[in-house]
C-alpha cells in the first residue's frame, strides 16, 4: 500500500536526482540521523571520527590524481560537499591541495584503458567511503603502535617516593614539591570508601576499611585526535568534554590529558565508579572491591591492544608524578600498584579479560614499579577463571602471569589427584560464595549508611599511615 502523499511508483526527489548527486549528502545525512540516537559524547564522537576516517582515506587516494581526472572524480563522487568536513585547520578552512603525484608511463594497455580502471577504482573506494560505519566502530589500524610513546629512565623498583609536600594552592589548583600540578576545578565528591579483605584460606574477614590501598591504571578509551598543533582546540574541547563526563559518573580519581595535566574528578577519600568486578591479590590478602580498595588514575588514550595512538611523553612524566604522591600520601605499597587488565574479570562465565586496558604495555619500570605482567594472575591462580577467543583475538598471547598460574593449577590439581577441570570448578564456586557475601554486607552497609542515623555533615578523610600493610 502507498505512504500517504506518494502515488504507487513515483520516486522522491532526492530518489530522482542522478546518484553521483545523492552521494555526498546521503552520507552526511546519515551521519547526522545516527549521531543524534547517541547519548553519550564520548561515543558519539568516536562514531564520527570513524566514519570521516573512511572519506579521509578516499580523499588521499583522490588527491594523487592528476588534476583534470581529480577534479571530474570530486564532481562524479561529491567529494566537494564533505570536503570542509575533512580539513586539519581548526576553524574550517580549506586543505591545501596535496602535489599530484606524476603520471605513471603508459602501458600495455594503452592511457583509455588506464583512465576508465582508474576511475572505476577510485568511485568504488568512494562509494566504500559514503557509508557510514556503526556506532563505536573504528577503523582497523595498519600497524601496531607501542602502548608507550617514548621511554622514562627506570627507577629502582619498589623504593618508596621521597618526601614530597604541597608547595602553593590557587583557585582551582595545587602545585607539589615534585612538580606535580593538580587541577581540581573538575572535582566532585563520591559515597564513602568501604570494604573488607579476604583472607585466601579462611575468606571474609571482619575489619572494614576506609582508605584507598591501591592505585588501579586505566585508559580512558575515548576518542583521540592528532597531537598537532593545528588540531589545539579540538584536543582540548575533547578533553573537557571527557572530564564532564566522568565527573557526572564519578569515574576514576584522577584523569591524565594528552599534554600531561593531571585533573582530580572524585576526591582521593571518595569511591570512584573505575574497576567494575576485579580481582587481585598481595600476599594472602584478597581484594574483590577494587572500586573501594583502590584509586583510579586514568590516561586520556585508546589502547585497543596496543593498535591505537600511544600515551605522550607528558602523560608518563605526570603519571610517575602523580603515582608517586599518591604512593606517599596513602602508603601504598609498589606491589598494590597495577593495571586495570590485569585485574578485570567476567563474574557470569568466569573469564579474565572482560576490560584490557593495559592488558600489555604499561612501564611499570619506568614508574619504580614492580613488572606486574610476570605476576601470577590472581583470578587464574586463585579463582580458577579461563579466558576466551575474545581475549585472543585482542591480545593474541595471554600475558605471561596467565601462563604462570595456569602452571600453579595444574600442579595443584596433579598433587590433589583431580583434574584441572574440577580444580577450577571448585575455585570458580568458592569465588561465586566470595562475592555473594561481599554484595550483601556492602548492601547492609549501604541501608545503613542512607538511613536515619547518617551523618549529614561528614568531613572528608585526611591522608594518613594505611592499616593495611604489606
Amino acid at each position: 500500500m502507498a505512504r500517504t502523499g506518494v502515488q504507487p511508483g513515483a520516486r522522491t526527489e532526492a530518489e530522482s536526482a542522478p546518484a553521483h548527486k545523492r552521494i555526498g549528502s546521503d552520507f552526511v545525512g546519515a551521519l547526522e540521523e545516527k549521531s543524534r540516537t547517541i547519548q553519550d559524547p564520548v561515543a558519539k564522537l568516536r562514531y564520527i571520527r570513524g566514519a570521516l576516517a573512511r572519506y579521509q582515506e578516499a580523499d588521499r587516494k583522490l588527491q594523487s590524481v592528476p588534476t583534470p581526472l581529480r577534479t571530474l572524480l570530486y564532481k562524479a563522487t561529491r567529494f566537494d560537499q564533505v570536503q570542509p568536513l575533512l580539513t586539519t585547520n581548526p576553524n574550517g578552512g580549506p586543505v591545501p591541495a596535496t602535489k599530484a603525484a606524476p603520471p605513471s608511463p603508459p602501458t600495455r594497455l594503452g592511457l583509455p584503458a588506464l583512465g576508465v580502471l582508474a576511475v572505476g577504482a577510485l568511485l568504488a573506494v568512494a562509494y566504500q567511503a559514503t557509508r557510514p560505519v556503526a556506532a563505536g566502530q573504528l577503523p582497523t589500524a595498519r600497524t601496531t603502535l607501542p602502548p608507550v610513546a617514548e621511554s622514562l629512565p627506570a627507577l629502582p623498583v619498589g623504593q618508596a617516593p621521597t618526601r614530597i609536600w604541597l608547595v602553593e594552592k590557587g583557585e582551582g589548583w595545587e602545585l607539589y614539591s615534585n612538580g606535580l600540578r593538580v587541577d581540581y576545578t573538575y572535582a566532585t565528591s563520591g559515597d564513602p570508601r568501604r570494604f573488607r579483605v579476604f583472607d585466601a584460606r579462611k575468606g571474609m574477614q571482619d575489619t572494614t576499611y576506609d582508605r584507598p590501598v591501591g592505585i588501579l591504571f586505566h585508559t580512558s578509551e575515548s576518542d583521540i585526535w592528532p597531537l598537532e598543533e593545528s588540531f589545539n582546540e579540538k584536543l582540548r574541547d575533547s578533553s573537557q568534554g571527557l572530564l564532564r563526563y566522568l565527573r557526572r559518573n564519578k569515574v576514576y580519581n584522577y584523569l591524565i590529558d594528552r599534554f600531561g595535566q593531571v585533573f582530580r574528578v572524585v576526591e582521593e577519600s571518595d569511591k570512584a565508579n573505575h574497576a567494575g568486578h576485579a580481582v587481585w591479590t598481595q600476599g594472602d590478602k584478597v581484594f574483590l572491591s577494587l572500586n573501594n580498595a583502590f584509586l583510579g588514575v586514568s590516561f586520556e588514550t585508546r589502547w585497543e591492544g596496543g593498535r591505537a595512538l600511544p600515551i605522550t611523553q607528558a602523560q608518563l612524566a605526570a603519571g610517575r608524578s602523580l603515582t608517586d604522591h599518591l604512593r606517599q600520601a596513602w602508603d601504598i605499597p609498589a606491589d598494590m600498584c597495577v593495571t586495570h587488565g590485569l585485574t578485570s574479570v567476567n563474574v557470569q562465565k568466569h573469564l579474565i579479560g572482560h576490560h584490557l586496558d593495559w592488558a600489555r604495555g604499561f612501564p611499570f619500570e619506568a614508574f619504580g614499579l614492580p613488572n606486574q605482567y610476570g605476576k601470577a594472575a590472581p583470578p587464574v591462580a586463585l579463582f580458577g577463571f579461563d579466558y576466551d577467543d575474545g581475549l585472543v583475538s585482542v591480545m593474541g598471547e595471554p600475558w605471561p602471569g596467565v601462563r604462570e598460574a595456569e602452571r600453579m593449577l595444574a600442579k595443584e590439581a596433579s598433587g590433589m589427584g583431580k583434574t584441572v577441570a574440577e580444580l577450577r570448578k571448585e575455585r570458580q564456586e568458592r569465588f561465586d560464595a566470595w562475592l555473594a557475601r561481599q554484595t550483601k554486607d556492602q548492601e547492609e552497609a549501604e541501608a545503613q549508611r542512607t538511613g536515619p542515623a547518617r551523618s549529614a555533615g561528614a568531613k572528608l578523610r585526611a591522608p594518613g599511615p594505611n592499616r593495611i600493610r604489606g
